[in-house]
């Protein structure tokens, strides 16, 4: 194992343990009781010796069935006692384990929730959810299982070394140098397989990347062909994970086999060796009969180290990926106690620059003053600059320098959430969860009264479509129901009508859509916007002639603005784009 993996697999397993701390008197309570059972295991030969030797002693002369059966009650009350405190170790760490594993799950669902958007440019959707499902399973499978079966394996282990050193000193030797042979074969084992685990975890979120985006993208795979060229991508990664995981399984499916065979080795040395001191009188049979088991006790510890230490490699390599994906750096906010209560809509910016990528800058000097209540249309090519700067507005991005105000308050003194509270927004594209239409549209608006939905659906247009449907405002949402690209649109539409806030953000809402339902959308558009300050993105300028100022932007900056009337008036560089739209239509 070189540095590097070691770091890796200490770095995930202590994160796991710091996690865990406010669990820590349970642990030790269940730990305890895997000591408990693996004390009463081991000092279980002692009384089968004992009894041995009273049956072989009372061949001659008689059996001595009394004290046979009180040593035979003496045992079954100790078993008894060792199911009870394994029931009770197999139930708090059923219960340690469920709690974490949903707190984990609960906690990266929080960070998904809360992370920038600038975390998502650079990891897969899949890799992501690799994390949720995946590592996470793998920890809770380790914690309910082989971490007290490490405990009590130990325990077993050092408790039968002592009961045989303390019943005799030569079969203990033999015993042992039998063992410590799979204990060196185990650590080199140990440490080739690690690096093969880290690979695997790793590639398990890569090839769940790869299918999310092919299975959102299965359509335009069949359109373009490509069905060949996915399947080839697939087959490399595939073939990676297959060699990883058969690499790291083979070589830690080598320790079972060579642990069985250290064991049998182990019961043949304890049966000659033990048969050789019967014959001189050094012991009595009952020592044997008992070594027989204690060597099976001490050998099983290292069928349950070698499983164990498989398990570990797995758990460290998805607690790496789980922890490192949880300190993730998020900007704290919780002092950010700014609040805009009346709010009326005025929006500034002023000298923001902003690019992705610190070296390369997409927003070079953008300046803006935009009254409240206006419709600020927002144009230009394609890579001008136009969604990431509604992108800053929502402060899915911070600006690099300069700064966005809001009624002349800094959106950088606000919480994320405290800007996202004055948005609405209507996207590309339309975004439908498997729910009611009465759900989707108050999507996470509490005492939302059915009067107020089906006014934001008549001012759209969609009301009377709605009722046609079975169940008309409770109808689900889902593969099941074909809803045209327009009609998901207005329902969007719809919700930002019930959300009803100040500002608005509308970018390229009817960009996927044909020209009837284009003029509906707009018509609904058009509506949402009375009283709002609202930002329009649009590549289909006739869309936009009635925004109060148009802001024409190219790469990053604004080159012009103005009204309709105005710009056509100026033949710059909107009349060219406007004229090029026109003559293409015509």
């Amino acid at each position: 194992m070189n540095k590097e993996n070691k770091l890796n697999s200490k770095g995930g397993l202590t994160d796991l343990i710091k996690y865990m701390k406010k669990h820590a008197i349970y642990l030790v309570l269940a730990l305890l009781f895997a000591i408990g059972g693996s004390i009463i295991t081991v000092y279980g030969p002692e009384k089968l010796s004992e009894i041995t030797d009273l049956i072989t002693q009372g061949i001659m002369t008689g059996i001595d069935m009394d004290k046979i059966y009180e040593v035979g009650i003496f045992m079954a009350i100790l078993y008894a006692i060792s199911i009870v405190l394994s029931y009770l170790q197999s139930f708090i760490m059923a219960t340690i384990t469920q709690t974490t594993t949903k707190k984990l799950r609960s906690d990266i669902t929080e960070k998904i929730n809360k992370l920038s958007l600038k975390y998502y440019d650079k990891t897969t959707v899949g890799d992501t959810l690799s994390r949720v499902t995946n590592d996470v399973d793998t920890i809770g499978q380790t914690l309910n299982q082989s971490m007290v079966a490490l405990v009590s394996g130990v325990s077993l282990f050092l408790g039968s070394l002592f009961m045989m050193v303390k019943t005799n000193v030569i079969l203990s030797i033999t015993a042992i140098v039998a063992t410590v042979i799979g204990f060196i074969l185990m650590i080199l084992i140990v440490s080739k397989s690690q690096k093969f685990f880290q690979r695997q975890q790793n590639l398990l979120g890569k090839i769940n990347g790869h299918i999310e985006e092919v299975y959102t993208g299965h359509s335009v795979i069949k359109v373009y062909n490509a069905q060949e060229k996915v399947n080839n991508e697939f087959k490399v990664i595939n073939d990676e994970l297959r060699d990883s995981a058969w690499k790291s399984q083979f070589i830690s499916g080598l320790m079972m086999p060579l642990m069985s065979f250290i064991g049998n080795f182990g019961y043949v040395a304890v049966c000659v060796v033990g048969a050789i001191l019967t014959f001189n009188d050094k012991i009595s049979f009952g020592v044997i009969v008992a070594f027989m088991m204690y060597i099976r006790f001490f050998t099983q510890p290292l069928a349950q180290f070698a499983q164990a230490a498989t398990s570990l490699q797995s758990t460290s390599a998805a607690c790496k990926r789980v922890f490192e994906f949880l300190k993730e750096e998020m900007e704290e906010e919780s002092h950010k106690n700014v609040s805009l209560e009346k709010i009326e809509g005025h929006v500034n910016f002023e000298n923001v620059k902003f690019g992705y990528d610190e070296d390369k800058l997409i927003i070079k000097d953008f300046s803006a003053n935009i009254k409240a209540g206006q419709k600020v249309a927002i144009v230009g090519p394609t890579g001008a600059g136009k969604t990431t700067l509604v992108n800053l507005l929502m402060k899915f991005y911070d600006v690099s320098s300069g700064s966005i105000k809001i009624d002349n308050v800094p959106i950088s003194n606000l919480s994320r959430e405290k800007v996202h509270d004055l948005f609405c927004m209507v996207l590309q594209d339309t975004w439908l969860f498997e729910g009611t239409i009465r759900d989707n549209i108050a999507y996470n608006k509490e005492n939302v009264s059915q009067s107020i939905i089906v006014a934001a659906c008549k001012a759209v247009g969609i009301d009377h479509f709605i009722r046609t449907l079975p169940h008309g405002y409770d109808t689900i949402l889902d593969d099941n129901t074909n809803l045209s690209a327009g009609q998901k649109q207005l329902i969007t539409i719809a919700r930002a009508m019930v959300k009803n806030d100040p500002l608005l953000i509308l970018d390229e809402a009817t960009s996927s859509v044909d020209t009837r339902t284009e003029i509906l959308i707009q018509e609904a558009m058009d509506k949402l916007t009375v009283g709002r300050t609202s930002f329009v993105i649009a590549h289909r300028l006739s869309t936009i002639k009635n925004a109060d100022v148009i802001l024409v932007m190219k790469d990053g900056d604004i080159i012009e603005s103005g009204n309709h009337n105005e710009l056509l008036m100026a033949k710059g560089f909107y009349a060219e784009l406007y004229n090029s739209q026109f003559e293409k239509a015509s």
